[in-house]
């Protein structure tokens, strides 16, 4: 366009350009009063205060150990209950004891225990069907070291 504009082909824009600083109205300044309305008002805007923040990450809390006391791991062996703990106590010792709670429970199944989840949030089938395809996995690899594969099928 300034190549343009300098031969001549194209006529330069009113006042010098597109943007001039003279086509900015004059901003008003803001004056600062300090007073209690004014400072509600500017708690609100920005959000919530630091109180309402404490309070919605108290019932958070809360609400997380409530689902974690109400919901359940069961294991048993066979048909057998052997015990039933709260989930809240399985993350606690997941999140400190990872390297020896994960393997127990992995050799566990080997052993023939079987877990479910009960309670209103975890008691699902989607959950548990999970939980039922990690014990059939393992029963499949029991089952391929210890079939004989010299014999014939044994099913029974």
């Amino acid at each position: 366009m300034i190549y343009l504009e300098r031969r001549g082909k194209v006529n330069e824009p009113a006042g010098g350009g597109f943007f001039s600083g003279a086509d900015i109205p004059p901003q008003p300044k803001a004056t600062a009063s300090y007073t209690d309305s004014n400072k509600t008002e500017s708690h609100s805007s920005s959000g919530e205060d630091f109180t309402g923040l404490l309070k919605r990450f108290g019932d958070f809390c809360l609400k997380l150990l409530n689902k974690g006391l109400n919901n359940h791991l069961e294991a048993t062996k066979g048909e057998q209950h052997l015990f039933a703990c709260p989930v809240i106590i399985l993350i606690i010792l997941v999140i400190f004891f990872f390297w020896v709670t994960v393997p127990l429970f992995v050799i566990s199944l080997f052993f023939g225990f079987s877990y479910r989840f009960t309670g209103v949030d975890l008691g699902k089938d989607s959950v548990n069907s999970v939980m039922d395809g990690a014990t059939n996995v393992v029963n499949d690899v029991k089952r391929t070291f210890t079939d004989d594969p010299n014999t014939p099928d044994n099913k029974g």
